[in-house]
């Protein structure tokens, strides 16, 4: 039976993992209380320890803003420590799976990022995960790194969902940037599509998948500005009975509401590429009234 090493099994994303990843093979869960990121040494013991055949890192420093003051945190854990557990995999003669973002690009295109653009971070949380990202394809032949986008989920502490809910209840007026494109996914469908990976990887019926490495691309499908999605939130908490006081929510530009780090316009990426091996993603807007059901019924 495989044995798999979740990193970061704590997180929105890990907690989800948790779940899709029982009974695939011999799950063993670590979160920041069992592998010090930031210390080398530790994540090698952990490894080196544990044996795995496969190690999924769902582990990252994601406070964007923050990292324009924090880089070398960020860089520890979002650079040097996958870095670190694709070296070890490597020796193990295993697999790495790897999450990363759209913030590696720019924003400056029109039309969907596929895997090969050029990225170009903005910010330092980009180059952060960029750089942690060459370092993955450098010291391990046999990985996956799946950028995904715009990330929320019921777990783990606070997303854009959350934040949006808990100012709802407060004000009657919430002003939204809404020239900042992207397409909104909960993180239960990034561990399913983690799941269906691993899972179709291992049967003898997918041999082509075996080789499936390198970089992949998945989000729901559809796009949205985070005012579209603000909208949305709101119209399906309400349909869940959530008391909500806001009563306006009005568009703003990115300039309107400065913040440390710059973000990209525009950081839709095509799922053609992933798309084939594991099927289509749902829409954002279907995922999200799910997981607002599971938010107010759990």
């Amino acid at each position: 039976m495989t044995k798999i090493l979740l990193v970061g099994a704590n997180g929105q994303v890990g907690q989800e993992l948790r779940h899709t990843l029982t009974g695939i093979g011999q799950l063993v869960s670590v979160g920041r209380q069992d592998m010090n990121l930031t210390e080398v040494e530790a994540i090698r013991q952990v490894i080196r320890r544990e044996q795995p055949d496969l190690i999924v890192n769902a582990a990252a420093y994601t406070a964007v803003d923050k990292a324009e003051s924090e880089p070398e945190l960020a860089s520890q854990i979002n650079a040097i420590a996958p870095t670190v557990m694709a070296e070890e995999v490597q020796r193990l003669g295993g697999k790495l799976i790897h999450i990363s973002t759209d913030y590696v690009f720019n924003g400056k295109k029109s039309s969907p990022y596929r895997e090969d653009d050029m990225p170009s971070p903005l910010g330092t949380y980009g180059q952060s995960k960029l750089l942690g990202e060459d370092g993955v394809r450098q010291a391990c032949d046999n990985h996956i790194i799946l950028r995904t986008a715009w990330v929320y989920g019921t777990k783990g502490k606070g997303n854009f969902v959350k934040t949006m809910l808990r100012l709802a209840a407060e004000r009657d007026e919430l002003r939204v940037v809404a020239d900042q494109i992207g397409s909104p996914t909960w993180s239960g469908d990034i561990a399913a599509a983690i799941a269906r990976l691993i899972d179709r990887e291992a049967s003898e019926q997918a041999a082509e998948l075996s080789d499936a490495t390198g970089t992949y691309h998945f989000t729901n499908s559809g796009v949205a500005s985070w005012y579209d999605f603000a909208v949305a939130i709101f119209e399906e908490a309400k349909t869940q009975g959530a008391s909500l006081k806001v009563q306006r929510v009005v568009p703003i530009t990115t300039a309107d509401y400065p913040t440390p780090a710059q973000r990209p316009a525009y950081s839709v990426l095509s799922g053609q590429k992933i798309s084939k091996l594991i099927g289509s993603p749902p829409h954002w807007r279907h995922s999200l009234r799910q997981m607002l059901v599971e938010l107010y019924t759990s």
